[in-house]
Order: structure tokens, then sequence, then C-alpha cells
């Protein structure tokens, strides 16, 4: 229980301390979001007073207070829920974060599984056919597709297929003219406009495979394995549901930590593809110097990352009998 204990203080920490430097970093530089907004705002003012109060609205910060002032208040707002109102979106961040994150897990937990769960099952064919034509072939097109950004990916498949051959939207992520409900034609459009970041992200996932085929490359001596194929198994199984199962568990902490960063890679691929998702929004807050809306979504990647990380930590030897607790520290 102690172990427990300890790695929950540790995310929490973690939480603290980088939403911490994010403040201070933030405010300390020079022609901060709290001065900008103020000589934005203050000439359109009767009286130059309200920007202050505007900005203390806005961003849940008094610019005449000290900087530890400022700080414990924004602290004491974002314990509460309370991250401020968005001065280019003209909604509370909360809601804009609440409205976008679940279309960002849409596409991405797509993109992630079918990635990992494809690469798994090859990465174990091509461990046990090690050294064939078809382990050659499909190392090699995992090593360079795995050197190549997924978002040079995007941008190809964005002018290929929505542009010039117009199989696809080139934004949005939802149809337009169709009532947004549990209906056949609102689902089939929402699948159309995720079928191209998805399909970007799969592609270019060629690391499962190439993981995979290390992990069963190490497990192909085993007994079990020499006596499933005395019993005349054949090579899929034994590829499958004896190597695979086996290869598989050093690589479930590399997927919760994907599960966790998923966010802060939709950011570039929302981007590309004009996709209303939370990483949309973070760019769109860096370009108008939002700082509510930036603090926000930064803040709501930090904690997913630690999330997933906690729990990766603190499942793994459920997972794995094998490792124990006290040994497997993801942090």
């Amino acid at each position: 229980m102690n172990w427990k204990i300890r790695r929950f203080g540790q995310a929490i920490f973690t939480v603290w301390a980088v939403m911490t430097l994010a403040f201070f970093l933030t405010r300390m530089m020079p022609g901060n979001p709290v001065d900008a907004f103020v000589a934005r705002v203050g000439p359109e003012l009767d009286n130059p007073q309200e920007a202050y109060e505007l900005a203390e609205i806005y961003m849940n910060i008094n610019p005449q207070d000290p900087i530890h002032v400022a700080y414990v208040d924004y602290m004491a707002s974002m314990l509460q829920g309370d991250m401020g109102m968005s001065m280019s979106q003209n909604d509370s961040v909360a809601a804009i974060m609440a409205e976008a994150i679940p279309w960002t897990l849409f596409v991405m937990s797509w993109a992630i599984f079918i990635g990992f769960a494809v690469g798994i099952s090859i990465g174990a064919l091509m461990a046990y056919w090690e050294g064939s034509k078809f382990d050659v072939a499909l190392t090699g097109y995992a090593t360079i597709i795995t050197s190549i950004p997924f978002y040079v990916l995007a941008l190809v498949l964005l002018i290929t297929f929505a542009y010039r051959l117009n199989w696809f939207p080139t934004s949005g992520r939802r149809p337009e003219g169709v009532e947004a409900g549990f209906n056949i034609p609102f689902i089939l459009g929402i699948i159309h406009h995720a079928v191209l970041p998805v399909f970007s992200m799969f592609v270019a996932s060629g690391v499962a495979s190439l993981t995979m085929r290390g992990n069963s490359i190490r497990v192909l001596g085993e007994d079990y394995l020499r006596v499933a194929r005395l019993r005349g198994l054949p090579d899929r199984t034994i590829a499958v549901q004896y190597i695979a199962r086996n290869a598989i568990l050093p690589m479930y902490t590399g997927l919760m930590i994907a599960i966790g960063s998923m966010f802060g890679g939709a950011v570039v691929l929302e981007e590309i593809f004009t996709y209303r998702g939370m990483g949309y929004y973070m760019i769109q807050a860096v370009r108008a110097r939002d700082y509510p809306l930036m603090m926000g979504a930064f803040t709501v990647i930090t904690i997913a990352v630690v999330i997933a990380l906690l729990i990766a930590d603190l499942t793994y030897g459920k997972i794995d009998p094998r490792a124990g607790n006290e040994d497997h520290d993801a942090f």
C-alpha cells in the first residue's frame, strides 16, 4: 500500500510542478499575456481600470497583485475547475475543453489502438519468420516509415485524397446538413471525416511492429514453443497465441504512454486537417496569445500523460506477475 501512496504522491507533485513552472515562466517572460491583454483592451475602454478587471475575469489573475498572490489565486481557481475565459473563443475554457476532448479521443484512440493491434500481430509474424522475405520487407518498411514524421504523411494524404481525388473532406469533424445524433448518416459522416487523420497516424506507426519483433525474438527459444510445434499447431496460431501473448507484456507501458501523449500528438494533426479538437484550439490559442485557453489545454495534456503513467505503474504488476510492484516505476 505504501508504494501506491508514493505513486499517487509523485503524480500529484508532477502535475503541480509542471503547472507551477508554466505559470512562472509565462509571467516572467517579456511581454507576457497579462500585460498584452491590458495593453490591447485598455485603449478601447473609457476607464483604463476596467482592463485590469477584465483581465481578472478572463485569466483568474489580478495583474496588479504581486506574482506570488496571483499564483495562489490561479492555483485555487484551477483546483475548483475554473480555467478562466477564452479571449479568442468568447467562452469558458472548461466548456471548450469539454466539447473538444471527445473529438480528439475519437480520432487518436482509434489511431493508437489500430496501430498497436496491427503492429503487435505483424511484429509477432516477423519474429517467427525471422530472416524471411516477409521479415526483411516489413522490417525495411517499418524502419523507413518510422523515420518519416506523421504530419508529413498527413499532408501527403490530405493533398492526394482530399484535394485532388476529392474522396474525403478537406476539413471539419462532422457532416454538414445532417442532424446530430445517433443516426447512421451522422455516424458515417463522422467516420468519413476521421479517416485521413486516423490513417495518417496508423500508417506512420511502425515502432510497434519493430518493438514487438524484438520482444518476440527473445521468447522464441522457450520450451513451450517447442511443445507447440510438436503438437503440430499452425504457424499463425503459434505466432499470435504463444509468442505474442508473452512478448506483448513489455509493450503495455509504452501503450499507456502513447495514450497519455495522444493529446500532444493531436496538436499538429488537428491543425493540418482543421479538425476542431483540443490540439486545434491549442494552436489557435498560441496564435491569438489566448493565455487562459493555452494554459487550460496544456494542463489537460499534462494531467492526461501523468494519469496514463500512473495507471501503467499501478497495473503492470497485475498484467505481468513476473514484475514486482516494488521494482516497476513508470515515473
